[in-house]
């Protein structure tokens, strides 16, 4: 069947959907509306994404059992396992300007899937003790940085072709209309987000089944069909762009001196390289935005340089680390399979909430959203409080409901927030994406963010040196949890109200 044209004019679709039909339809309908053949292979890298998770509480299990790593190790381990995606500039640039065998974005894909891959063999031997040539604890962070380099080439790839599937003319060659482009980029990322979440809820429920009845290595090499999902996405439609240009040895020589940079501290056991690395990181991808958004006018990017800020700061929040997944285990009695029901909830829920409020969180203000789910994210962290307080004991005795109940009510009622928080920044992002310059913009803009995580991971693993937390030993964990949820509300809190007024304007 022949692919219709040019995408119908969204607000046509919203009256469409509105004549005659309740709000929720019209919600429900909305990603299904405006769904595009074309937007094929973003879904499918995106869902690969997502499905990786299939490995995740094996993987964890494993940690706790196999390896001697703390906590506060763990955190540590976790800046470096990031720090790829603040790199993603480097990758950006040969993505817009170097293609392989005449392929700019399928070849990428390929190779990014192939690290994936190998990532995964190497967790298996370590797990099954067949790879011996390092430490089963430095198999881990190789296998693991692997798996993280190829989920970020083939997240490159995505991020270039969400915003090249958007067509800015219609079928006679004039401009949309601005308000029609906005909405349908930030439908995409909707769409990305949703592919996502699909990924996590596919294989949620089953990451916990396999981690309770198969070895670890078992479960590492059934990961393996996670990359056929990519790949298989990248030949099923054509992707490839016309868009092309000279290599900008700023961004690319200077991303290249930057990963250099990263290595020797990371390898030399340098005092405080993490830190120095994230200082440097930050000066380096701020410099690179400057020199790409030199072509915006000073309003807009001062619009987008108060809204970067914000969600930094809601994404720089700090975690509570492993310390409460071994709590869980050891004190809770969670198992692998309880794991695995815990995380197909929130994966439903997820997908759920960001299906019905497609239109809210594409169209609301960046401030209202976060300001909303702070303040939500912050009232449903009372349960996980409770739980490390006792509380169960209490609500089990006098009601019946035990601590897995109250696990899973607090799974359901919190797991959309992380996602739902992305989706109004990536719009902004995929709006302004310069041509010939898509891949690199999205790329710088999104190594920030993921600084943002890399900023969160040392406060983590800073909060765990403070409140030392340890396989049976979970005294300070009280303690622990209420100052991350303390920071997790002052600081976005405290950027909304400072910074709130000088955002960048959603699309009407």
């Amino acid at each position: 069947m022949t692919e219709p044209g040019p995408p119908p004019n969204p607000a046509a679709v919203a009256a469409n959907l509105t004549t005659g039909r309740p709000p929720w339809l019209e919600n429900l309908l909305r990603p299904v509306q405006a769904f595009r053949l074309r937007y094929l292979p973003v879904v499918m890298v995106y869902f690969a994404y997502g499905a990786l998770g299939l490995i995740d509480v094996g993987r964890d299990m494993w940690v706790k059992e196999s390896l001697s790593l703390s906590p506060a190790e763990l955190a540590g381990i976790a800046v470096w396992l990031n720090l790829p995606w603040t790199v993603k500039m480097v990758f950006g640039e040969l993505v817009d300007c170097v293609p392989i065998f005449g392929s700019q974005r399928r070849a990428y894909i390929v190779i990014g899937a192939s690290l994936t891959a190998t990532g995964l063999l190497t967790l298996a031997g370590a797990a099954g003790g067949w790879l011996v040539f390092a430490r089963p604890d430095q198999l881990y962070m190789l296998g693991a940085l692997l798996i993280v380099i190829g989920t970020v080439i083939q997240d490159v790839v995505a991020d270039a072709i969400s915003t090249e599937v958007v067509a800015r003319r219609d079928a006679d060659g004039n401009e949309r209309p601005d308000a029609d482009v906005r909405a349908e980029l930030g439908m995409v990322q909707v769409l990305g987000r949703l592919a996502l979440s699909a990924g996590i809820v596919a294989v949620a429920g089953i990451s916990g089944w396999l981690a309770f009845i198969v070895d670890r290595q078992t479960v590492f090499l059934i990961g393996l069909v996670i990359p056929v999902v990519s790949v298989t996405g990248a030949f099923l439609r054509g992707i490839e762009t016309r868009e092309r240009r000279a290599i900008d040895w700023r961004i690319l020589g200077g991303g290249l001196a930057f990963g250099a940079t990263v290595l020797v501290l990371g390898v030399g056991g340098v005092p405080y390289a993490q830190e120095i690395v994230f200082v440097v990181s930050m000066t380096v991808v701020c410099t690179m935005l400057v020199l790409v958004t030199r072509e915006l006018d000073h309003a807009t990017r001062m619009a987008i340089l108060f809204t970067t800020i914000i969600i930094f700061a809601f994404r720089a929040t700090p975690g509570v680390g492993d310390g409460y997944f071994w709590y869980s285990l050891d004190v809770l009695k969670f198992d692998e399979a309880f794991y695995g029901v815990l995380r197909q909830t929130a994966a439903l829920i997820a997908i759920a909430a960001m299906w019905m409020f497609s239109k809210q969180i594409t169209e609301y203000p960046v401030t209202t959203v976060l300001l909303w789910i702070t303040i939500a994210g912050t009232i449903l962290s009372a349960p996980n409080i409770g739980l490390v307080y006792g509380v169960h004991e209490w609500t089990e005795a006098n009601f019946g409901v035990g601590a897995r109940t109250i696990a899973i009510i607090d799974a359901a009622a919190s797991s959309p927030f992380a996602q739902l928080s992305m989706i109004p920044l990536l719009t902004l992002i995929a709006y302004y994406a310069p041509a010939g310059h898509r891949a690199t913009w999205f790329a710088l803009m999104a190594s920030l963010m993921n600084l943002a995580l890399v900023a969160g991971q040392l406060q983590t693993k800073y909060l765990n040196q403070v409140f030392v937390v340890g396989r049976g030993v979970y005294d300070h964990l009280g303690p622990l949890i209420l100052t991350v949820v303390g920071m997790g509300f002052v600081i976005p809190i405290a950027a909304i109200l400072l910074l709130g007024a000088r955002v960048a304007k959603r699309p009407a």
